[in-house]
């Protein structure tokens, strides 16, 4: 699935479910089931906490992103890994221009064109 976080201060943005879950996670939100809920909300209140958590989880990201390095003759840009950093930046940008201006982001499904 999936998933469409906005904010009326930032551009949408658009994650896989399965790529969300561990981000929303670290940002302090508790599931009762083992899918991510398909709405949600994180307010103004829990943006610090949010922010930090999702933070925390990138700096602790060991795995391989080679995002300052390109060499397209070594290996497709499609079968590149994306580490956290690069799959929850957009997210952490949105969340920090919320602050800012005091918005809560929401989460929904992604509407099918």
């Amino acid at each position: 699935m999936l998933i469409l976080f906005q904010s009326k201060s930032a551009a949408e943005v658009l994650m896989f479910a399965q790529h969300a879950k561990p981000i929303l996670l670290a940002a302090g939100k508790q599931f009762d089931t083992p899918d991510l809920p398909e709405r949600g909300v994180i307010t103004r209140d829990q943006m610090d906490t949010a922010i930090a958590g999702i933070e925390s989880l990138v700096a602790a990201d060991t795995s391989r992103d080679d995002s300052t390095q390109h060499d397209d003759a070594a290996e497709h840009p499609i079968d590149q890994h994306v580490g956290m950093r690069r799959r929850a930046w957009p997210l952490l940008a949105m969340l920090r221009l919320s602050r800012e201006k005091g918005e809560d982001v929401t989460w929904g499904p992604a509407p099918i064109w």
